[in-house]
């Protein structure tokens, strides 16, 4: 008698432990797209910034419930800048670890560092000068999940480096910009 009770609370503890599990498991890919905004600050003394629109996407390979591999493309533009009818055009390819804490209902914070390279592109007066450079951003932001296979982003700010040699300056190297992001996520 003793025996069928503890294999019977046996089996009904493993049914219970494979349901908890089921609820627990994550989607393994998440793919982000949407509109990101640049304040981007010249290294070079009394420059003043500018802002840069245009958009990123990102895809994260979620290797457990909280960690996950990012691979984030951006592309960044401005007509006019300073009112000099020069044209800028960013371009960042970063990627980098993720931290998210999914212990909020439907809400799930997150903290991310990214290393990669940007690209520019200037244009004024018809000259044009490009370069690649050294590129990083610390931040975060906050999913609000709607379905089991989508959410949006109200909300993603990160400091961002890049590393350009500032034609005016030589020894102007490192500009620190911000970077906020908006958008939605779809979960495979």
């Amino acid at each position: 008698m003793k025996f069928r009770v503890v294999v019977s609370l046996l089996g009904f503890a493993s049914l219970f432990a494979v349901a908890a599990q089921a609820q627990e498991e994550r989607k393994t890919i998440d793919v982000f797209a949407g509109y990101s905004y640049v304040r981007a600050n010249p290294a070079t003394p009394r420059a003043n910034s500018f802002s840069l629109n245009g958009g990123s996407a990102s895809v994260a390979y979620n290797f457990n419930n909280w960690l996950s591999g990012v691979a984030d493309l951006g592309g960044y533009h401005n007509t006019n800048i300073l009112g000099s009818g020069g044209s800028d055009t960013l371009s960042t390819f970063l990627f980098g670890p993720r931290v998210s804490y999914h212990h909020f209902g439907r809400i799930t914070p997150f903290g991310q560092v990214l290393f990669g390279v940007a690209h520019t592109g200037r244009s004024l007066l018809n000259t044009t000068n490009s370069q690649n450079a050294f590129a990083m951003t610390v931040g975060g932001g906050v999913d609000y999940r709607l379905s089991s296979r989508f959410s949006i982003r109200p909300a993603q700010v990160e400091y961002l480096l890049t590393r350009f040699n500032e034609f005016t300056d030589p020894r102007a190297q490192s500009q620190n910009n911000l970077r906020v992001s908006t958008g939605i996520v779809f979960r495979f």
